[in-house]
């Protein structure tokens, strides 16, 4: 039996767990858990990167010896190196607003297939001072790694958030990097490739944006499913075997990412929990007695995705503005969990028409499939089943890819997700 560690780090936590995949299972242990949020330094809203390497680095030690190490994270965001190697200062966070007025060139989505988000990386480029002094680019989990390993690469999946590779080749885009400094951005990895070694313990590229790890996870029986990692985000889609760059596609604010072995997520961002978790940090509340008032009370369906609700701050304030009324707490909470479940089901019904995909089933894996009232208002949305879990989605995504890569695991993406559908437990929901 193999041991591998998993860092899996959200913008609201991060934690370390152990994994092992042995006799047809795959299981999952938390060693390590930790706070992450960004604070306002220098004028501007940042990740506290040494504070966030210090916390991987108990949770390694926590997770004793290991066969291998991965690491995952939230996409786009990333740090610039001097030529010596060092940090030349802590990352600017995706909600910071920089990048607020940017507007996207022209033929963009034809090379790079990226639905518009202004603070997509190659538009964070666009907004940064250190850019003329920096060396080196490394998006955060590839930059843990350089301080785990001394050594560069950047991993495919995460690469291709950045808005600066052809979808079409999976390669840097020469038309899109041309006015960036010479050998910024370091090679490619793809998951599974060797990144080196910490205290002589492999570490391992893994689908190292983390819902390209979560998807792995998917326990899907066949390809006829839609997907929704839901957390802090909802990003929800399907999987495809090549992009989609019609024009229909790009105007629909659909997006063409890196998946493992090769595979396209084709979908949309929604702005998902952290509505709710942005309102449960106003209001010092818990969650569960508010969804049980929700489950009776009269929402408000609003737009989920409205731009307005990117920065933190006073949600519940901003979402009775959308509603265009005063709200109660549970009327707020069932307004966001129906306005997340329209926009789930319109990105599915998007989905199947713009990629000519056929969807059986909806799968909620993240945090999000533990709240029962979205995933059955989501199923009833879309008319089709639901099956909710596991919630630990993208640690197992990346423990596998690692297994996979050792020897402890074989097979296709089909193959894994039977590991994770063999060894955990799912909650199914039937449209009403």
């Amino acid at each position: 039996m193999k041991t591998f560690a998993a860092v899996d780090l959200g913008a609201s936590s991060g934690r370390v767990v152990r994994g092992t995949v042995a006799d047809g299972s795959v299981r999952i242990e938390e060693v390590h858990r930790f706070p992450n949020s960004p604070a306002h330094r220098d004028g501007h809203l940042r990740w506290d990167l040494p504070a966030l390497y210090h916390e991987v680095l108990t949770g390694l030690r926590r997770a004793g010896p290991v066969a291998s190490i991965g690491i995952d994270s939230w996409a786009v965001d990333y740090g610039l190196l001097n030529t010596s190697g060092e940090l030349l200062a802590n990352p600017i966070a995706y909600r910071d607003a920089r990048t607020n007025t940017i507007t996207p060139p022209d033929n963009l989505y034809e090379i790079n297939g990226l639905q518009f988000q202004p603070f997509n990386t190659m538009f964070q480029l666009m907004a940064e001072p250190l850019l003329p002094q920096a060396s080196r680019l490394l998006l955060i989990p590839d930059l843990l790694s350089y301080w785990l390993t001394g050594q560069c690469g950047t991993e495919y999946t995460n690469a291709t958030t950045t808005g600066l590779i052809d979808v079409r080749t999976g390669q840097w885009s020469k038309a899109l990097t041309q006015d960036l400094p010479r050998d910024l951005l370091p090679p490619l990895r793809r998951p599974g490739d060797p990144a080196g070694t910490f205290k002589g313990t492999p570490v391992t590229a893994v689908g190292s944006h983390d819902t390209a790890s979560a998807v792995v996870a998917v326990p899907a029986t066949n390809d006829r499913f839609a997907y929704i990692s839901c957390g802090t985000w909802s990003l929800v889609g399907v999987e495809l075997d090549s992009p989609v760059l019609t024009e229909a596609s790009r105007a629909a604010n659909f997006t063409n990412e890196g998946g493992v072995d090769g595979t396209i997520r084709y979908l949309r961002n929604v702005m998902g929990l952290w509505l709710l978790q942005e309102c449960l940090r106003t209001w010092n509340e818990d969650l569960p007695p508010l969804l049980h008032e929700a489950a009776t009370a009269q929402g408000v369906v609003f737009n989920a995705n409205d731009p307005a609700f990117l920065p933190p701050g006073d949600m519940p304030s901003r979402i009775e503005r959308a509603c265009g009324r005063p709200l109660t707490r549970p009327e707020i909470v069932r307004s966001i969990l129906d306005s997340l479940a329209a926009a789930h089901r319109d990105a599915i019904t998007e989905a199947q028409s713009l990629s000519g995909k056929e969807v059986e089933v909806v799968h909620v894996v993240g945090g999000g499939s533990h709240n029962e009232l979205l995933c059955q208002l989501t199923a009833d949305a879309c008319g089709l089943p639901v099956i909710a879990g596991p919630a630990e989605a993208t640690a197992l995504g990346n423990v596998l890819v690692q297994a996979r890569a050792a020897g402890a695991a074989n097979g296709t993406l089909t193959d894994l997700r039977k590991l994770v559908r063999d060894s955990h437990q799912l909650k199914h929901y039937l449209p009403r």
